[in-house]
């Protein structure tokens, strides 16, 4: 199944962003720890540049704690400062302030020479939709100013928000997708996670995708989940005997896959299959 999907707005979002980054002094990518790379914009690369970047690995608690680890030391060696954090309880993000700061060392050092006041620390917050920016400037701020939604798509516009005791201003953007994917493993795993709308989906299609990631990387959670004494080596096998654990079936005894689709995509996003991450960094 071909995944892509690209509305009129998000081309907007790019040129506002374009237009926006000469007024930024640090870039705050947040990303979903549980598919780093996927959910990271390439295109951000040749837009951003040079300016200093904090990656935020966010719902790390949904991800894998090693893969985490791993995923951090593969960003930082790649220039990035980064922070796991769980931007729906506040886990890390005390720290985001304080790391962005520490970019901006530079700024402040030339700022000083020219014997100019340091002004607040402004930051752009990037990310495609679904991944929890809304949630994360909410949490930020203290209080509810971004929107929140739980399908991508929300944030339609720019804003500048204050956080803290004015040190930082974040602005923020919608949520910017590419407009193909050129591996379609990478639109698998983001329809997987939420990051794009159900209604453009084949739910029997990801989750069949789910089921074969799982099945080679987690096959213990599968077995304790789903209560099976052995995991199939088939991934349709696999289908079929959760179909028939949890009662998904049709008259005559048929699966119901569409209902087991649904189950199987709603517990990998709630984290009620467990701690799991959807890829791995490059030569891991």
């Amino acid at each position: 199944m071909a995944i892509q999907w690209f509305p009129g707005h998000m081309a907007k979002a790019r040129r506002e962003v374009t237009e926006k980054l000469k007024l930024i002094d640090v870039v705050i990518e947040l990303v979903d720890a549980r598919l780093p790379l996927s959910s990271r914009n390439p295109m951000m690369d040749e837009i951003v540049g040079q300016k200093p970047r904090l990656v935020l690995l966010n719902k790390a608690d949904l991800a894998d704690p090693n893969a985490t680890k791993e995923w951090a030391k593969y960003f930082e060696a790649n220039g990035a400062t980064v922070l796991a954090i769980n931007a729906q309880t506040g886990k890390g993000t005390e720290k985001i302030s304080g790391a962005a700061r520490k970019l901006a060392v530079s700024l402040f050092e030339k700022w000083k020479a020219k014997g100019m006041k340091p002004r607040a620390i402004r930051g752009m917050i990037l990310g495609i939709p679904n991944v929890g920016k809304s949630t994360l400037i909410n949490r930020l701020a203290s209080k509810k100013i971004a929107k929140v939604g739980d399908r991508p798509g929300v944030t339609k516009k720019q804003q500048w928000i204050k956080v803290g005791n004015d040190e930082l201003e974040l602005l923020d953007t919608p949520g910017i997708l590419w407009p193909k994917f050129e591996d379609q493993i990478i639109g698998y795993r983001l329809a997987a996670t939420g990051a794009i709308k159900d209604e453009l989906l084949d739910f029997q299609d990801i989750a069949l995708f789910v089921l074969n990631y799982l099945k080679e990387h987690y096959p213990e959670r599968v077995s304790e989940r789903y209560k099976l004494e052995e995991v199939p080596e088939d991934g349709l096998a696999l289908f079929d005997a959760i179909g028939k654990k949890r009662g998904c079936l049709l008259p005559g005894g048929y699966i119901d896959y569409d209902k087991a689709a649904e189950i199987i995509l709603r517990e990998l996003r709630s984290g009620t299959l467990g701690q799991i991450t959807l890829e791995r960094p490059p030569n891991a």
